[in-house]
């Protein structure tokens, strides 16, 4: 294999690894600043909350506890621990293949 496939996978893993742990950062953002109870009339506020409302749509209300904090924090940081685990082995995966 030739030294620049191996650098393009390698470029490519790191490219996936940061879009998983950033998409994580922006749900563990909204879990914060719902848990702070942050002015959503804030811009950053508001745009935590819409992207992370976009990134976890997939599991929205999947659990449907009666208490806020822990609906928000399932609700919320489980998309946040499976896009960190599938990125990171997506990852793992480019890096080992021939």
């Amino acid at each position: 294999m030739s030294r620049h496939t191996r650098n393009g996978k390698s470029e490519a893993a790191k490219v996936i690894v940061v879009i998983a742990d950033l998409t994580a950062v922006i749900l563990g953002l909204w879990i914060l600043f719902s848990l702070l109870d942050a002015n959503r009339a804030n811009n950053l506020v508001g745009w935590v909350h819409a992207a992370a409302g976009w990134l976890a749509g997939w599991s929205y209300n999947l659990f449907t506890m009666n208490t806020d904090w822990v609906r928000t924090v399932l609700n919320y940081g489980l998309p946040a621990v499976v896009y960190v685990v599938l990125g990171h082995a997506l990852a793992a995966r480019i890096r080992r293949v021939p």
